[in-house]
């Protein structure tokens, strides 16, 4: 019996390009569960759009001076066309700043409004006085209270990603003129999540218990152990949907409650170009709406939006939100404004026709449960010594020596012997494997059988050696290609969700038509005719690869400032007289475990000795320090820092790019000495 399915995909900012950031995250997890739905018969509606309001679209129109409006059109274009050259099979791919989603977003404001659903406050937030405009969370900057970053912004801390508010900076700043916000008062509309804390609370930590990913139900269960507060709906901001009450001009949605109903007004357009009813696919009990995202978006996918959608009254909540962790890029966080990404319409220029070779390194190292790294080095094994050497050498093989030996006709087999009834048995097995990680959200499992189903071909080959029993054995050797051909052509299917690409022109060569998921063994007749054989993988050559390697270099030494930092804010005499600078000399070191920058470091003060814990492991050795002699703050109060209670701190210098240097005290000082 066939299902219905409404499957979204985070729609992506459109103030930048895609980056395989994205793609592991979100879009190729989304597609291969698509792709392999349709396959199945089932109803499927993938749904997607750019993200075309909030702030990062006009920080994006000031840098480049131009209008939003602008930004917005340039990158749509880019992301689009990036996705369809990609082969991700979305049914539709809308934006926000459709007239279609105005009227959705803006009904569906008005329907809370009128029910009573919003709370509305007049607070105090930040306000520019220079540029005369509230300050979104994002053009307001100052010092994280939790790792001393002086670019935090006013949402998030991008050095150790904590989440903040504007009242949590230190020394906040407007991002647009540099000059030191007031406080103004402002009214706007809040949802009460408060509200919906017991609903939550049975649907997410109750009914979803069991079927969601550890790394979601534990991100949801944290937020309503804290307790939910109100979250505001509005903002001031002269782009986005504007909000519609009479008299409240300069007011728009916020970008949080206006982005996830870019998935129904994009249905909505769907629907009206096929000629579908869009409530079904949102309304209809019998559909399973599924998210796709990454960590950043779990909070409004599992909480925010069923609050919403619960609020507003019939419209069904998602059965599954499997979102992944975040890909790091040669062990460095993946970084739009530092240009530290591999851009996907770049690939595609760098690597024509090989959309399949990233697909699937992508999928390999997937970040499903923790973040995980991506390598140029990786990526090219993964395709030289996996996808080529291991399925294309099959196919190949397989395809050749039906044309040399039948003229490419389909043999018919003789008898099946013990072996060779195991072999048929573990395609349906491998079969099985795939489909049922694939239903369970387990991508890179899923993909590992499929090469494993390329294995076993392999592997049937070698054992059986058709090139020699040919000569002294020709009838089973009809059987040996027959079976060999029964895998290829299940390969050709089971592919499909995961390198399309190959697995369209492998049916080509097969001639193989059907798209059908079955766990059936046999699905290549007798007689029927294959052709020439075709190489599925081109091999990537080292100095491909080198050019990617150097062109990270360069943007690393690109990132080196040129300029100076700005002062901070002057202090008097008095509060320099507070800091205790002592010289210390480090007699022990190691890392502290499960983290990447920390170590662990006791310094010898001469009156005593102290634990500190340094985040200078990106810069230095644990065996390099030891016996360093170093600048402490001896009197900053102590703190847990993964557990281990940290007495002070190591004074360092930072040239900007990262890179950190000791400040080491001359010579001959011994250890307690004043610094002064």
């Amino acid at each position: 019996m066939s299902k219905r399915f409404t499957i979204t995909a985070a729609l992506p900012y459109a103030n930048g390009p895609i980056h395989i950031g994205h793609l592991a995250g979100v879009y190729i997890s989304a597609d291969i569960f698509a792709r392999y739905n349709r396959m199945k018969g089932n109803d499927v509606l993938f749904v997607c759009g750019s993200d075309e309001h909030g702030v990062p679209i006009t920080i994006r129109a000031k840098k480049e001076g131009v209008s939003p409006q602008d930004i917005v059109d340039k990158y749509h274009a880019i992301i689009k066309k990036s996705f369809e050259d990609f082969g991700i099979s979305f049914d539709t791919y809308s934006r926000t700043s459709s007239l279609t989603h105005a009227k959705t977003a803006s009904d569906f404001f008005t329907n809370l409004y009128k029910k009573g659903e919003f709370i509305e406050q007049t607070t105090e937030q930040y306000y520019d006085p220079k540029n005369k405009q509230f300050l979104a969370d994002r053009y307001i900057k100052g010092t994280c209270p939790k790792c001393g970053n002086e670019e935090a912004y006013g949402d998030q801390c991008e050095k150790c990603g904590s989440t903040l508010s504007p009242d949590e900076l230190i020394n906040p700043k407007s991002a647009l003129s540099s000059v030191v916000p007031i406080k103004k008062e402002t009214k706007h509309w809040y949802l009460p999540l408060d509200k919906h804390e017991d609903f939550l609370k049975q649907w997410i930590l109750e009914d979803h218990k069991k079927d969601w990913k550890s790394n979601v139900y534990g991100q949801c269960k944290s937020w309503l152990d804290q307790g939910l507060k109100p979250r505001a709906v509005t903002r001031d901001l002269n782009w986005g949907v504007p909000v519609p009450i009479e008299g409240e001009d300069g007011k728009v949605l916020y970008v949080w409650f206006d982005a996830p109903i870019g998935y129904i007004s994009a249905t909505k357009e769907w629907a009206e170009t096929n000629n579908k009813n869009w409530e079904t696919y949102w309304k209809d009990k019998n559909t399973s709406l599924v998210h796709f995202i990454g960590k950043d978006n779990i909070v409004f996918h599992c909480i925010i939006f069923p609050a919403m959608l619960q609020s507003h009254g019939g419209y069904i909540l998602p059965e599954n939100v499997p979102a992944n962790e975040f890909l790091n890029l040669e062990g460095n966080k993946l970084s739009t404004s530092r240009n530290w990404a591999v851009w996907l319409h770049e690939y595609l220029e760098d690597f024509p026709n090989q959309q399949d070779a990233l697909r699937y390194a992508l999928c390999a190292t997937a970040p499903e449960t923790k973040d995980n790294d991506f390598t140029w080095k990786d990526f090219q094994s993964r395709n030289n010594n996996e996808l080529a050497d291991i399925f294309g050498n099959f196919i190949n093989r397989v395809v050749v020596l039906t044309n040399k030996y039948y003229d490419g006709i389909i043999p018919s087999p003789q008898v099946f012997s013990n072996k060779e009834q195991e072999v048929l048995d573990q395609i349906s097995v491998l079969t099985n494997k795939i489909e049922s990680s694939i239903q369970r959200y387990r991508f890179r499992e899923a993909l590992s059988f499929l090469m494993e189903l390329a294995r076993l071909g392999n592997k049937y080959l070698a054992d059986t050696e058709p090139w020699k029993a040919q000569k002294t054995n020709p009838e089973a050797v009809q059987t040996i290609m027959y079976i060999g051909l029964q895998i290829a052509a299940k390969l050709s299917v089971v592919a499909e969700p995961f390198i399309p690409f190959t697995a369209k022109r492998l049916r080509n060569i097969l001639n193989v038509s059907s798209l059908e998921w079955s766990d059936t063994a046999e699905t290549l007749p007798s007689g029927g005719q294959v052709n020439k054989s075709e190489i599925l993988f081109t091999k990537i050559e080292d100095d491909e690869i080198e050019k990617q390697l150097v062109r990270l270099e360069q943007i690393k030494k690109s990132q080196k400032k040129d300029t100076y930092e700005a002062v901070k804010n002057q202090i008097s005499f008095e509060d320099f007289t507070k800091l205790d600078l002592r010289v210390g000399t480090i007699t022990a070191a190691q890392k502290v475990p499960k983290t990447k920058k920390l170590l662990q470091l006791t310094v010898d003060l001469g009156f005593e000795e102290r634990t500190i814990v340094s985040g200078i492991a990106g810069s230095y050795n644990a065996k390099d320090v030891i016996g360093k002699q170093v600048t402490v703050l001896a009197n900053l109060g102590s703190r847990k820092i993964k557990g281990i209670e940290s007495q002070g701190m190591i004074i360092m210098a930072e040239n900007g790019n990262e890179e950190l240097m000791f400040v080491n005290p001359d010579e001959g000082f011994s250890n307690g000495s004043i610094i002064a």
